[in-house]
């Protein structure tokens, strides 16, 4: 029974595996394109593609453990470890420097401050993604800690060995909350600031008897689905990762463990197509790719083959 449950969680993992990998390869391949054509990169179209291209990478590795856990009964090795944690940071962190620039771009405060690091938008982007490496090589630093030769020194003691795999599970469960808690809570903040500056401006529209929806009201409105559908999923990925580290080299739960995987891959899936969505140059691309393909399949007659 606990099979055939196994392998029917294979259609969702599978389909949530295409359709990602088709969002996010378009979404760089969209950017790719403009940037031939134009001969510059801007700052969103940089982090887009960054962030399909970490997505890529995260939907691969979901896969391939997947598959070794689910199917082969194979323990992870320290390499799959590193190649999932590199990609899901860069996953997260892209998409909460998403969130940032869209509060940049989109908000309007007269603060000092928020006037200041409006003005220095790709300076706070870089600091925010040297902040974020910074993590990352403190995470790797503890996981090379944690599986130095030493530990094998103490193999004949079963309760030490126990004890310290508990502590290695707690640290590393800690290390991923934090590292997951930061940019939550940063996006979070980004979410907050474009509802108040929203709302300021409706007041402000509101008491001069001019029109809510303009042009400026539609743009507050998609940055704000944005990046409230992107905390939704993050926070519902987020508790996946939590229970996937939890049981990462135990077998309490190998079903919980595969079923966990199965709600991983929706993250990366979901999310980027909205980003296609919010994103007008990407929308239109995907319009105009879907017209193409229902003219193509009108056209199209199996029959005459």
């Amino acid at each position: 029974m606990r099979s055939l449950l196994l392998r029917f969680l294979s259609i969702p993992v599978m389909a949530e595996f295409v359709l990602g990998n088709f969002a996010n390869c378009f979404i760089a391949l969209v950017n790719c394109i403009d940037w031939v054509k134009k001969k510059k990169f801007s700052s969103v179209d940089g982090i887009l593609t960054a962030l399909a291209v970490s997505r890529i990478v995260l939907l691969w590795m979901i896969l391939m453990h997947w598959d070794l856990t689910t199917f082969n009964a194979v323990s992870y090795s320290i390499a799959y470890e590193v190649g999932w944690l590199v990609a899901h940071h860069f996953s997260i962190w892209f998409a909460t420097i998403l969130s940032i620039f869209y509060v940049l771009k989109v908000a309007n405060f007269s603060n000092v401050v928020f006037l200041h690091l409006k003005k220095n938008i790709n300076g706070v982007i870089l600091v925010v993604l040297l902040g974020s490496l910074l993590l990352l090589l403190c995470y790797l630093a503890m996981i090379n800690m944690s599986d130095r030769p030493w530990v094998s020194e103490h193999e004949g003691n079963t309760a030490w060995k126990t004890n310290l795999t508990d502590i290695e599970q707690v640290l590393k469960l800690s290390m991923v909350t934090v590292t997951n808690l930061i940019p939550f809570i940063t996006s979070l903040i980004c979410l907050l600031l474009l509802i108040y500056s929203q709302c300021k401006h409706i007041r402000k529209m509101q008491f001069h008897g001019q029109r809510s929806q303009d042009p400026s009201t539609k743009v507050h409105v998609k940055a704000i689905q944005t990046v409230l559908s992107f905390l939704l999923l993050f926070a519902f990925y987020f508790l996946v990762v939590t229970v996937s580290v939890w049981y990462f080299k135990g077998q309490h739960s190998r079903l919980l463990l595969s079923l966990s995987h199965a709600f991983a891959s929706s993250f990366p899936s979901i999310h980027s197509f909205v980003l296609i969505w919010g994103n007008r140059k990407l929308n239109q691309a995907f319009l105009l790719m879907w017209q193409w393909v229902r003219c193509w399949l009108k056209k199209w007659n199996p029959l005459t083959l």
